[in-house]
């Protein structure tokens, strides 16, 4: 029988990716690189509101970033977590708002 699943773990990765925000940000992010200035353009939230989701991404390892000039840049920082992100991202934008409304109720 396989192991089962450290379910206190993955709850605490659901419960940090069911925020609308952080998965607008990622969206972003698995678009490409992204600074947070970019991202705040892309998203309109502000940048101290970006920062302080990517700093939540980073602590869990979710994102990456690297420094340049003045500037961090931002990526995806396991394959898995990008597949896994823009896989349900493309399914959610695929399916209609009134099926997810229906969810809701």
């Amino acid at each position: 029988m396989p192991e089962p699943p450290d379910c206190d773990r993955l709850a605490e990765l659901f419960k940090l990716l069911s925020d609308r925000s952080r998965l607008h940000i990622l969206w972003c992010i698995c678009q490409g690189e992204c600074s947070v200035g970019e991202i705040s353009a892309m998203t309109g939230l502000s940048q101290a509101n970006v920062s302080k989701h990517l700093q939540m991404l980073r602590l869990r390892g979710i994102v990456s970033c690297r420094k340049e000039g003045n500037s961090r840049i931002y990526t995806v920082a396991d394959p898995k977590y990008l597949n896994f992100c823009a896989e349900v991202l493309r399914e959610l934008s695929l399916t209609s708002k009134e099926v997810i409304s229906s969810w809701e109720e």
